[in-house]
């Protein structure tokens, strides 16, 4: 059987879930702000979790493509559950840490050197319910792929 990039399921998958999951959030900051944010499309952190439903998504469509008791699939466990454990434990950290430093840094006198400097991102990581809510759209999109297509080994 011929394969290409351009119909490889667990790609496809994996991208349809990263641009679902970044629009929701283009929209859903256009509804809470009234305003576009072409950033948004690109950000990190928020709901739901990108980076989550991404690694979901390709997780899922391994299983579904190649069978849930192979280390294809393993690896993809693995992986998921790395980037899952990272969003919610070491960037969720780093992201309060920076809201606590842009706060220190704000409150210095204006003649102090790092009273201009440039504020730290704050939103890098995800709450749990963020992380869930990727993986629901992550599992969700790649059953949807899985029925048009009919991919299976």
């Amino acid at each position: 059987m011929h394969s290409s990039i351009f119909t490889n399921y667990p790609l496809i998958s994996s991208i349809v879930a990263f641009l679902i999951a970044q629009s929701i959030k283009f929209f859903t900051t256009w509804y809470k702000e009234r305003r576009w944010d072409l950033k948004q499309f690109v950000a990190s952190g928020g709901m739901p979790s990108s980076h989550t439903s991404t690694v979901t998504a390709l997780t899922a469509s391994v299983g579904f493509q190649d069978g849930f008791g192979g280390p294809l699939f393993a690896t993809a466990v693995v992986l998921a559950l790395i980037v899952m454990y990272d969003a919610t434990g070491v960037r969720l950290q780093a992201g309060r840490q920076a809201e606590v430093l842009n706060q220190i840094v704000y409150e210095l006198p204006a003649e102090h050197p790092l009273a201009e400097s440039r504020p730290l991102r704050e939103l890098l990581g995800h709450t749990p319910p963020q992380v869930f809510a990727g993986g629901l759209l992550g599992i969700l999109t790649a059953v949807i792929g899985h029925l048009i297509t009919g991919a299976n080994s």
